[in-house]
Parts: C-alpha cells; structure tokens; sequence
C-alpha cells in the first residue's frame, strides 16, 4: 500500500492565513491574563492533604491514580503513564459531557471541543506494532474519529521525553507540539500514515488529504529543565480540547499547574470548569 501524499507546500493565501493567525495570537496573549502564582489558600491546604494520602488517590472511566503516582507532579518529576492518561481520561470525559448537555450560548464551557484522546500506548502500538498488527482499527470501533473535531494523542519519545500532537479536522492539521522544539517529522508521518489506514478501514477509500498541513509552531512554549515534558504536554492537550490557538502557560507556570493538576486529579474535576 502507498503512502500517504508529502504534506503540500503552503500557497501564498495559506501563508498570509499563517501570518495573519500568528498575529492574532500575539494579540491574543497581551490581552489573556497571566495564570495565578499560586491555588487559593484552601486549595493549597487541600493539596497538601492529598499529598499525604495512601492507595488509590482517583478514578475516572478505566484510569486510577496511586499515592506513588500522584507524588509525580511534585517538583522535579518526570510524569508516568498513568497520570498523562488520567488527565487526557479528564479531557475526554468533559468533552463527552459538554456534547451531551451543551451549557447555555455564552458561557465559557461552550467552548469544548468533540474529542477523542488516545492514551499514551496508543502511539507505542502505533510506532512498534503498526497500524494492521496492533489492531488499532478496533481502538475506534464504537466511535468514527472522522466526527470529531479533533484527535488527542500524548507521545512518550523512547521513554524520555513527552510531547503532544494532534489530528485537527477543523483546520486541517497534523499538529505537533514540543517543549523542547526538536523536530518531529517521525510524528507527522505516521499519523498521516494512521489516518490513512483508518480512512480505508472505515470508509473504504484512501484519506483525501487536499490542504492538510503539518503544523508545527515555532511559538510552542519551551522547558527549561528535563523533567516538566508531561506537565508541558498535558497542558498542550487541555487547552487543545478547548480550540485554543495558543498557550497561556510558560515554564514560570510549572510549580502552579504541577499543584492544580494534582488538585484535579484527585477529584477528577477541572478546577476551572467546577
């Protein structure tokens, strides 16, 4: 079988429509308020206690959280599997509420995307296994990506480091979203490569990729440790299911969002959207 066709050079509309849309999110981030120094006093106490817990900390869907799991968004950890699938589980669910029991025009949370979230052994299927042998075809049985606004998808790079990257139907992306920034022509290919395979699965003929592009931006925010990749990523993938086009978080927000996420985890809630 064929791979899919090379991502087509951007036509000249293409690259004043990129143009213009970095402005926007220029502006858009001197308008956005910075996110907070740190939780609300309750909050913090709260954390606190949550750190001090033993067993089985959550549960949402078919992901659980342990003490030993939790302690990873303390300073200076790597995050593991099963809090990137915990908080992605998070995503997903919200994303199935809201498209159920849509919030009033106006609000805030009409702003939710329909996603899909891949766990992160999705891509190791993916990248080991292939498409045909790790039966991924299955992964989409009860649902058609192709619906949806836009696929989530964590990637764990040879157990070192995690990025984002997404399948974005809106715009006609394959996105990739690092925080150290290194290329990743691997990622582009084989989801191009995925959706192509899925398409011929589902709907019987190839994937029509007429104006799709491989997205990649330069203003991704960066790390500037080897460790906050998972929080970086998580965030990436948060505010992708909520159809932002850039990110109001930087690395001076890491010690915040390391503390809020383990607020959520715990009660399975985002704390913006209680």
């Amino acid at each position: 079988m064929e791979n899919p066709p090379p991502p087509p050079l951007l036509s000249r509309h293409e690259r004043l429509r990129e143009a213009a849309r970095k402005k926007d999110d220029a502006i858009n981030r001197l308008l956005r308020p910075p996110l907070p120094k740190v939780l609300p006093p309750e909050i913090e106490t709260e954390v606190n206690v949550i750190l001090r817990k033993r067993g089985i900390i959550s549960k949402i869907a078919r992901e659980q959280v342990s003490d030993k799991d939790i302690s990873r968004l303390q300073p200076c950890q790597w995050l593991n599997d099963e809090i990137i699938n915990f908080y992605g589980a998070m995503i997903l669910s919200r994303s199935e509420l809201f498209r159920h029991k849509p919030p009033l025009n106006g609000t805030k949370k009409s702003k939710i995307l329909d996603v899909h979230y891949f766990s992160s052994f999705f891509w190791t299927k993916l990248l080991g296994e292939g498409y045909e042998r790790a039966r991924l075809a299955k992964w989409t049985k009860k649902f058609d990506i192709f619906a949806k606004d836009i696929i989530l998808i964590p990637i764990n790079h040879d157990n070192m480091h995690w990025t984002g990257a997404a399948i974005n139907f809106r715009e006609k992306r394959i996105e990739s979203y690092d925080s150290m920034n290194v290329p990743r022509k691997l990622v582009f290919h084989k989801l191009r490569q995925y959706l192509d395979l899925e398409h011929r699965n589902k709907k019987g003929k190839p994937f029509d990729f007429t104006d799709w592009i491989d997205y990649d931006p330069e203003d991704t925010p960066q790390q500037e440790n080897g460790y906050d990749c998972g929080v970086f990523t998580c965030q990436f993938l948060e505010s992708l299911s909520r159809g932002e086009e850039c990110f109001n978080f930087s690395q001076r927000d890491m010690t915040y969002l390391r503390r809020r996420m383990i607020w959520e985890i715990a009660h399975a809630e985002f704390l913006d959207w209680r």
